[in-house]
């Protein structure tokens, strides 16, 4: 099964580290570069990804958990939305430490996506935004998933895609290849982090071959929703 495959990296081990030092090296300037990067549009797409999954959000006793979750920006309007705090988790110290300046409330934990500390059928929803197409093995984290997922719940990934428009495509790729490397890099002082993201984006599954995928990982119902013409999809699944 695929996974990221950063320059340079041979193994899963070593894509993992790769992808983990530099959100590290990012996270101070994490939240500007991506509010200028995608003007401001970062904001819609967290809002509609809470509205797709308010229903799971408002039940009583739910289980949710944000996985990757950076900075905390979609952990903190879902906890808005549920009115209560909700578990976060990322396997990079520097992101996680700056959610918790955001949201000193939020019960955040360190750990991989692909090995869990959760038991099995635990959680009622995960929310995975611009995170899970950075995982080493995307098959083997959709088992994870599915694993902690108790029956009936649901996974939201929020995830960057390529529109299905040729033109819109075409321009969309000139401006992530040429315009945000150097955008985001003199924003961050990581350029390499900015040149990584259209390249993971260009390498991971389109749209239809992440539902398969989860399908594939025992999910049912999966589905998806493109956003900004494309550039975005928001894919859902039940366990």
């Amino acid at each position: 099964m695929r996974g990221t495959t950063p320059e340079g990296a041979r193994t899963e081990r070593e894509a993992a580290q790769w992808v983990r030092t530099m959100f590290a090296r990012v996270a101070h300037r994490y939240d500007l570069a991506n509010h200028l990067l995608s003007f401001n549009m970062d904001r819609r797409w967290r809002a509609r990804t809470v509205r797709r999954v308010r229903e799971v959000l408002e039940r009583p006793g739910a289980r949710v958990l944000d996985l990757c979750c950076g900075t905390g920006d979609l952990l903190i309007a879902l906890q808005a939305a549920a009115r209560r705090p909700l578990y976060g988790s990322d396997f990079c110290h520097p992101m996680l430490q700056a959610a918790a300046r955001k949201s000193p409330a939020s019960p955040l934990f360190e750990a991989d996506a692909l090995q869990l500390p959760l038991a099995d059928s635990s959680l009622d929803l995960i929310t995975i935004a611009f995170g899970f197409r950075n995982l080493a093995n995307y098959g083997a984290g959709l088992r994870e998933l599915r694993r902690v997922l108790r029956g009936d719940g649901l996974l939201a990934i929020l995830e960057f895609s390529r529109p299905p428009n040729a033109a819109f495509g075409a321009l969309y790729s000139f401006y992530s290849r040429r315009i945000l490397p150097v955008v985001g890099g003199a924003l961050s002082g990581a350029r390499d982090a900015y040149t990584y993201l259209p390249d993971s984006v260009r390498k991971f599954p389109s749209a239809d071959q992440l539902c398969h995928d989860m399908q594939a990982a025992g999910f049912r119902d999966p589905g998806y929703e493109h956003m900004t013409g494309g550039i975005v999809a928001l894919h859902t699944a039940r366990a």
